[in-house]
């Protein structure tokens, strides 16, 4: 296609997609289950975090984490017994002492770092890059010392690591539209400087599309695919994450 029928094509799937119908079968519906800030992006953050395989698991598994937290995932960060947690699978590979360093890690940040937000966002500031955003949270985050293989669920962009979950999660907490799917609650990082949460579904699509022409679905091919999509929409690039993924999970594109 002409890259003006591409956008035409790609902006009429976003439409399709970027709907509140898409919200019940998708992870982003557990923090969807909240209204306060910390409540959201906590639950937000633990969802994203087991966010691989089929959206059905993901998101019982996270109905299974809330609970363990008394549905009150900031009052839990910050009060809660986390010893009380079993060990033991929670997902696939993520398990209970996966998930006692996660709370403890949050609480510390929560304590001392000014929350989530405050984290990405001072990654963020100095050259307005998600790169460094990402790299700064796992940064602090693994500072109270993880055990070994609790780390390699922290996406290492360093590494060239994708960071599809820490990508996604990011596009809930600052992108904003008027059909109110993803969050908008983050203001200082600037929704046009959000990457592409690239995984398979995407990374095919935007392969077959042609906008995409690196094999590794690594942060390379995060920034190619990326900076193609800046070109359709400058201020909103992500917004074609409905498209490109509606396009493969629904359509088998």
């Amino acid at each position: 296609m002409e890259p003006k029928e591409l956008k035409s094509f790609l902006d009429e799937k976003v439409m399709a997609y970027n709907a509140p119908a898409f919200i019940a079968s998708d992870p982003i519906s557990l923090p969807k289950l909240f209204s306060e800030k910390e409540d959201i992006e906590i639950a937000g953050f633990l969802a994203a975090t087991i966010s691989w395989g089929q959206r059905q698991a993901i998101i019982k598994a996270g109905h299974r984490i809330l609970s363990l937290m008394g549905q009150q995932p900031h009052y839990f960060v910050v009060n809660g017994d986390v010893s009380a947690i079993p060990d033991g699978p929670v997902y696939r590979t993520f398990n209970g002492a996966d998930l006692r360093y996660f709370i403890l890690a949050l609480r510390n940040i929560y304590a001392n770092y000014g929350g989530l937000e405050q984290v990405f966002t001072d990654g963020y500031m100095p050259n307005k890059s998600l790169k460094e955003s990402i790299a700064h949270f796992r940064k602090v985050f693994i500072s109270f010392r993880p055990p070994e293989r609790t780390g390699k669920h922290v996406a290492n962009v360093l590494k060239n690591s994708s960071a599809k979950r820490i990508c996604m999660f990011l596009r809930w907490m600052v992108r904003a539209d008027r059909m109110q799917v993803d969050f908008g609650l983050w203001k200082r990082i600037d929704a046009a400087h959000l990457m592409l949460p690239l995984d398979v579904h995407t990374g095919n699509v935007a392969r077959k599309l042609g906008l995409l022409s690196r094999k590794q679905s690594d942060w390379k091919a995060v920034e190619e695919i990326t900076a193609r999509l800046r070109e359709f929409e400058p201020a909103d690039p992500i917004k074609y994450d409905y498209a490109l993924f509606g396009l493969g999970v629904f359509e088998k594109f």
